[in-house]
């Protein structure tokens, strides 16, 4: 009996053990789906929290932008309220990372649609085209474009498109990367590097922010198509998603949201884009 007893012991520990072992490799997240949470009235959204214009946690605690007001839209027509969403800060280097482990329902993020990262996650999109350009200080004469960053220090964000292409086409130049684009900002600020890259309409954000500080400078040097990044996978998500953009662009509600957010820093809203199904 005593060995019985201690073999059923040793039995149901080993059994608790895997369990804990297969909750943690997947990575601890809500195993539901994003549309079992939509249907359920809820939704968990990545966003920046830093990037004026697109994605802001603002002091009293709010959130503003276009990438906040297109991750509204689409929560919308998936049936979930404003008030039910909550915003999940979403860096760059973590966006793959969040959607994997279901930490997020989707991520509105200025996040470059890619072929690397679509080995990771699904997109929607893109429901915004941008191009990679330069910011430098105000009183700056020596870079007007990225021909003029040989030799200079320049900083970007770990994991995004902008720092690749820095590092893959510019190897004269001093790459400098951080967690967030506030740290790149406070650097130029203060003198330790020469400029911050990244795409033109984030940058233009930051610029109207620090009225007389900064200037971007030079023509947009890439084309960066901003996805609604999703689960890998999840094709009637995806679909969803595609028909809420295309129904935000037909109805006016995109360039109503752009001119609401960007457009408040002069930046002129562009011809909306074309939504891509695969």
């Amino acid at each position: 009996m005593r060995i019985n007893r201690a073999l059923r012991v040793s039995v149901g520990a080993i059994a608790l053990a895997l369990t804990a072992a297969t909750a943690a490799a997947c990575g601890g997240g809500d195993s539901k789906s994003a549309l079992d949470n939509a249907k359920e009235g809820k939704l968990t959204i990545g966003i920046k929290f830093d990037q004026p214009g697109l994605g802001l946690r603002n002091k009293d605690g709010s959130y503003s932008g276009f990438d906040v007001e297109v991750a509204k839209y689409v929560a919308g027509k998936l049936g979930v309220k404003t008030e039910d969403i909550t915003f999940k800060e979403a860096p760059s280097a973590q966006r793959e990372t969040l959607i994997e482990n279901g930490q997020v329902d989707y991520i509105v993020a200025t996040y470059s649609i890619s072929d690397k990262r679509k080995e990771k996650v699904d997109f929607a999109g893109p429901y915004y085209i941008a191009g990679q350009s330069l910011l430098v200080r105000a009183d700056n004469t020596s870079i007007n474009g990225p021909d003029d960053l040989k030799g200079k220090k320049v900083c970007s964000v770990k994991g995004s498109t902008p720092a690749s292409n820095i590092e893959k086409n510019y190897p004269d130049t001093q790459l400098q990367t951080n967690d967030t684009y506030s740290l790149c900002l406070e650097g130029l600020k203060g003198g330790s590097w020469d400029a911050v890259t990244t795409d033109d309409i984030i940058l233009a954000g930051y610029a109207a922010q620090s009225a007389g500080s900064f200037k971007v400078v030079g023509k947009p040097f890439t084309t960066e198509n901003y996805g609604i990044g999703l689960q890998k996978g999840d094709q009637e998500l995806r679909d969803k998603v595609n028909d809420a953009i295309e129904t935000m662009i037909a109805d006016g509600s995109w360039k109503k949201a752009f001119d609401d957010t960007v457009g408040a820093s002069g930046y002129q809203a562009p011809t909306p884009p074309t939504v891509v199904r695969y």
